[in-house]
C-alpha cells in the first residue's frame, strides 16, 4: 500500500467515525474481519480483546457510540506498509491511539489491531 493510499483510507475512515455512521465505517471492512483492542476487553470483558465478523464488531461499535456521543477522532500521522496502513490519532477519553489495518486483495480490512496511550 502506498502512503497516499493509506492517507486516503485514513481520511475516509476518520470522516466516517466523526459522522457517527457505523455503516460507513464498516464499508472499509471484509465480512469476516477480526478486530483486537483493549476496549473490547474493558467494555465486553472478552479476555482476548478480539471480536470476529462485521456484524459483531458493528454491534459493539454502535453500543460504544451511544456511550460516547461526542466522539471525534483527529489524525496525527498515517503510515503505510505491505498490504497495511497505520493511523496514529487522537481517540476518546483524551487518549491517543495507533490502529493498524491489514487489507485483503479486494482492498478491504480483514484484520485490525488498536493500541492506546
Amino acid at each position: 500500500m502506498t502512503l497516499e493510499e493509506a492517507k486516503q483510507f485514513a481520511e475516509h475512515w476518520v470522516a466516517a467515525w466523526n459522522s457517527h455512521d457505523v455503516n460507513a465505517v464498516l464499508m472499509h471492512y471484509a465480512d469476516d474481519f477480526e478486530m483486537t483492542t483493549p476496549m473490547i476487553q474493558r467494555v465486553l470483558g472478552i479476555e482476548s480483546g478480539t471480536l470476529k465478523g462485521k456484524a459483531a464488531v458493528g454491534d459493539y461499535w454502535r453500543a460504544a457510540l451511544k456511550k460516547a456521543p461526542d466522539l471525534e477522532f483527529s489524525i496525527i500521522e498515517v503510515t503505510s506498509g505491505v498490504g497495511s496502513a497505520g493511523i496514529y490519532y487522537n481517540a476518546i477519553m483524551g487518549k491517543k491511539a495507533i490502529e493498524t489495518f491489514f487489507f485483503n486483495d479486494a482492498g478491504l480490512v480483514y484484520k485490525a489491531l488498536a493500541t492506546y496511550s
